[in-house]
């Protein structure tokens, strides 16, 4: 437990480095987060579908598969039918007034599931505890990106746009807490995170670079993909 708390307060500092690069103007920092997305979109599918996706099957059984495509469809929901205006990366353009608040609410469920997903990995074993935390820490960065950006947009302060990237923060940290006293969030959350992280790579991250021209992000991408496939070796040699 103690471990996984200490993960996701990690990985909770993510959000809010993210909207600080947006607040604060660093043109540098979001280019770097631009490239981000694309590695993180790589690294987090592969840690899905060869780690997280297998031990929710075996601990699961037969329901794993509608967990997984409960949050999976949950993620759908609350960032892309519930929210009117959503995507991953900085909002260059004003947006409604109501549109930051949106889509805060509808990350709010992505992130408490990150911190479940972080939770539940450790409590199978500290390695895939790590990969999941990477795997997630690595997204963290384009989400304060969003989230603030689109405060922003709407019209918030920089203090309001950082302020709604700790709240994701904080929401990762309760996904934990849950995760501890919820007898079956701790045994059948990781087939729900499953869904929920697949989401964020696949239909989220990707679509978010696939279209865009040149070679550096799908070279990332693929390397996010290699880095994955690389830590897992590192961890596993590491014991």
């Amino acid at each position: 437990m103690s471990s996984a708390l200490t993960y996701a307060l990690v990985a909770a500092l993510g959000n809010v480095a993210g909207a600080l690069a947006v607040s604060n103007g660093t043109v540098r920092g979001l280019v770097l987060i631009e490239h981000t997305v694309a590695f993180g979109a790589g690294f987090m599918l592969t840690v899905a579908l060869t780690e997280i996706l297998p031990e929710a099957f075996a601990r699961s059984g037969p329901g794993a598969p509608w967990l997984l495509l409960g949050g999976y469809l949950a993620v759908h929901l609350t960032q892309h039918t519930v929210t009117p205006h959503f995507h991953f990366g900085e909002e260059t353009h004003p947006v409604r007034p109501g549109a930051g608040t949106a889509a805060l609410v509808g990350l709010l469920l992505h992130t408490v599931f990150d911190g479940v997903a972080i939770a539940s990995a450790f409590l199978v074993g500290p390695a895939l505890g790590v990969m999941v935390f990477l795997a997630i820490l690595i997204h963290k960065l384009p989400e304060g990106v969003t989230i603030a950006s689109l405060m922003m947009a709407a019209g918030r302060s920089p203090r309001a746009a950082v302020g709604s990237a700790a709240l994701l923060g904080a929401a990762t940290v309760a996904g934990v807490l849950l995760t501890d006293s919820i007898g079956l969030l701790a045994r059948h959350g990781l087939a729900v995170a499953g869904g929920v992280t697949l989401y964020v790579a696949a239909s989220n991250l990707v679509p978010e670079f696939q279209g865009k021209s040149g070679w550096r992000l799908p070279t990332a991408f693929f390397l996010g993909v290699g880095a994955s496939l690389l830590t897992k070796t590192l961890l596993g040699r590491l014991g």
